[in-house]
């Protein structure tokens, strides 16, 4: 009797959630309140100078993304940065990176989107690119 009652109870599979993000040299926009910083790139050692001199800067003006745990695609885009690209999200914490899902990968050439999917757990994690050096953006998941 179980089993039928099982059964015969809908399923019901929540949409995943999708976050949009862009990125630009040596920055994503979202992450940034949408202000394109106007950073010019043409390889890694240029993002690194300028997040050198304005990252922690920048990092404490970003915005924190706070999402609800569960299946998570991350749309990722490369707005015109000329050279590959990835995206590298896991736990904010060496602990928590150890704990907490992670998801990452490359080939984003300049145009491209990739989706980056991951189920999250409540927690709390950064994102970057380490090929377009980016500062480590926080979400938290609640």
């Amino acid at each position: 009797m179980a089993a039928l009652a099982l059964l015969a109870a809908p399923l019901t599979h929540a949409a995943p959630q999708v976050v949009e993000l862009n990125q630009v040299p040596c920055q994503f926009l979202e992450s940034e309140n949408g202000v394109n910083q106007g950073f010019k790139s043409s390889k890694i050692q240029d993002c690194e100078a300028i997040n050198a001199k304005s990252g922690d800067d920048r990092l404490a003006k970003s915005k924190t993304i706070t999402l609800k745990p569960g299946k998570t695609i991350f749309r990722v885009s490369n707005k015109d940065v000329p050279y590959e690209l990835g995206f590298w999200l896991r736990g904010a914490t060496l602990l928590s990176r150890a704990t907490l899902p992670s998801v990452s990968g490359g080939g984003l050439t300049t145009g491209k989107t990739q989706d980056y999917v991951v189920d999250l757990k409540p927690g709390e994690y950064v994102y970057s690119c380490p090929l377009n050096p980016t500062p480590d953006y926080r979400i938290v998941v609640k």
